[in-house]
């Protein structure tokens, strides 16, 4: 009886011990830890030179089976980059391209001051591109001998007045039309940032049939400042002069473009080939700054 109990007493004490087992609750696991992995940006120097070329030579390529001449030139105040083709040839007719240029003369001169009237001829000639304006506007400047003496002045070196009364003979390269552009972004010749904001806003709020040209390179949200130049050359084979320069500025660029064109066989022509050029250039820009990426460097403690 005695080995019998204590037998059964065994026997329990295994069942709870067996039990208690079972019952048991274990900690959970710590959550897995994220580590931030450090990663630095660098400049994809061989990578830019690449897509700069590609973009050239693309462009070259392009422009090689449009009619005419045709150059250009654009540089992204932004990243500092600038590509071009033809960018110093100075033969090539602005047409009412020149009016920018002879309003801003015309603000260096008086100090900002115009009066009502002459405030008037500006907005006609930049927004409307009114020849009759610039008539007036050119004779009031002092013509060709005084927008010679102003272009010395802001440092345009391939930039020649139009002769006599003409105006619209005026010629420029595109890296003119670029220092030109400058000089109204950053200022100079003697303009005020009031006169530049004028004429820079003027430009930006051309009538919309004249829109075209240099803002086929804007993207969505860009803000676009212009001025178009388009003429008949009946003296020279019956063909057109067309060109186009302005800023496009937005999210990570600000451009100044200039695409200028001449014996072209109609102004439709001329305008097709400026906004292929500024297209290209506009679509592919961003890659033009490529970057790699590479872990941070780790200096461990001795």
């Amino acid at each position: 009886m005695r080995a019998r109990l204590v037998a059964g007493v065994g026997v329990l004490l295994l069942a709870g011990g067996c039990g208690s087992r079972q019952g048991q609750v274990l900690p959970a696991a710590p959550p897995a830890v994220k580590v931030a992995r450090c990663v630095m940006s660098f400049p994809d120097v061989r990578g830019a030179r690449l897509a700069r070329a590609r973009l050239a030579d693309d462009i070259a390529r392009y422009l090689a089976r449009r009619p005419g001449r045709i150059v250009y030139a654009v540089h992204d105040l932004v990243s500092g980059v600038t590509l071009g083709y033809g960018r110093h040839r100075d033969e090539l007719i602005t047409a009412s391209g020149a009016k920018v240029d002879v309003v801003m003369a015309l603000l260096a001169r008086r100090a900002g001051r115009l009066d009502e009237d002459e405030r008037d001829l500006a907005v006609r000639m930049i927004t409307e591109s009114d020849n009759r304006a610039a008539d007036v506007m050119w004779a009031r400047i002092g013509g060709s001998g005084a927008m010679s003496a102003f272009y010395r002045r802001i440092g345009l070196r391939h930039t020649t007045p139009g002769r006599g009364i003409y105006w619209g003979g005026t010629t420029s390269s595109p890296s003119d039309r670029i220092r030109l552009l400058k000089v109204l972004v950053k200022g100079g010749g003697g303009l005020s940032a009031k006169d530049r904001h004028l004429v820079l806003g003027l430009m930006g709020r051309v009538q919309e049939d004249q829109a075209w040209g240099v803002s086929a390179a804007a993207r969505r949200g860009d803000r676009v400042a212009l001025k178009n130049g388009w003429a008949p050359r009946p003296f020279v084979h019956g063909t057109w002069a067309v060109s186009s320069y302005g800023r496009i500025a937005g999210p990570g660029r600000d451009l100044l473009l200039s695409v200028q064109t001449d014996l072209q066989p109609g102004d439709g022509a001329g305008i097709e080939t400026v906004e292929g050029v500024a297209r290209m250039i506009g679509t592919r820009w961003d890659g033009l700054t490529p970057t790699v990426r590479r872990p941070c460097p780790t200096n461990p403690l001795p």
